[in-house]
């Protein structure tokens, strides 16, 4: 094989919650994670030697800091590859967006690395390696509805909610994670969302039941810091939205839908208000899609 492309899916987070700080300064989660319809494209192809990472997007680095390349190197390293590797990156995900952009890239070079060399490491020792690289890249090598424990690397998955259709709105901000986390008051939380409670709604395929536990605790930091996030919220239930939450650490946000002219109204609503610069409206990805 001389040749692949993978997608990379980016990634919403149903309920989010930080149960304390770790000894070593990482803070401890639980949060529900869940691939949706938009994707990141990557084409891999082989070279002689050396690791060129392109993309259509001139707000990312291609050099040594970009985590494609840092994922790419480490195979490399780790399973003493030959010759090495050109990866374009054709970017739709919205960057700096509490979405996973960087780690869902990173996980697809993961597997087209592991397809493209031929190396037939399995998904667990891709796991594994990729942690190296960033807490949520397992989880985004894994794909579908899943538990993710520790510092997001401890993964269970769950079964996949009901189909329905989601509104992704991303104001024209970027939010950096490490602020957020370092702004967090994880000991003065004083609402925690029943993640226990919607893992119990994914088992009975309950929509209802998610959209009533649907909560982040990192919405702490960034809405007080960002209020165009609540305001986005507000439209979004206004407009036929069954629930509406912030993804990750910000600034996206997404409302759940029953019907898909509902949702595109609601970002008909948003663009006019000059509420949100990136509007797409997709839905939830069943696991084991994501490597294709």
């Amino acid at each position: 094989m001389e040749s692949c492309i993978k997608k990379a899916y980016a990634k919403i987070n149903l309920g989010l919650d930080v149960i304390g700080v770790l000894p070593n300064g990482y803070h401890e989660v639980k949060m529900i994670m869940q691939t949706i319809g938009l994707y990141d494209v990557l084409t891999l192809e082989k070279i002689p030697q050396g690791i060129v990472v392109t993309t259509d997007n001139g707000e990312l680095p291609t050099d040594e800091n970009n985590l494609i390349y840092k994922s790419a190197k480490l195979m490399i390293e780790k399973y003493r590859l030959p010759g090495g590797v050109r990866i374009h990156l054709e970017k739709n995900i919205p960057i700096a967006a509490g979405m996973a952009g960087g780690s869902t890239d990173a996980a697809a070079t993961f597997i087209g690395m592991n397809e493209l060399f031929e190396v037939g490491a399995d998904e667990g020792a891709l796991r594994e390696l990729s942690v190296k690289i960033g807490a949520d890249v397992p989880y985004c090598i894994l794909g579908g509805t899943a538990l993710a424990e520790g510092i997001g690397e401890k993964l269970s998955p769950l079964p996949a909610p009901k189909d329905c259709y989601l509104l992704i709105a991303k104001p024209d901000i970027n939010v950096s994670t490490k602020y957020v986390y370092e702004h967090l008051d994880a000991e003065g939380v004083e609402k925690h969302p029943d993640i226990d409670g919607m893992i119990e709604a994914l088992k009975q395929g309950s929509l209802e039941g998610i959209v009533e536990r649907l909560g982040n605790v990192l919405e702490t930091v960034t809405v007080k810091k960002y209020p165009i996030i609540q305001k986005i919220k507000k439209t979004m239930l206004e407009n036929g939205a069954a629930g509406s939450l912030m993804s990750g650490s910000g600034p996206t946000v997404f409302g759940i839908f029953t019907e898909k002219e509902k949702a595109q109204e609601a970002l008909q609503v948003l663009q006019e208000k000059e509420l949100a610069k990136q509007l797409f409206v997709t839905g939830f990805v069943k696991g084991g899609t994501h490597a294709g």
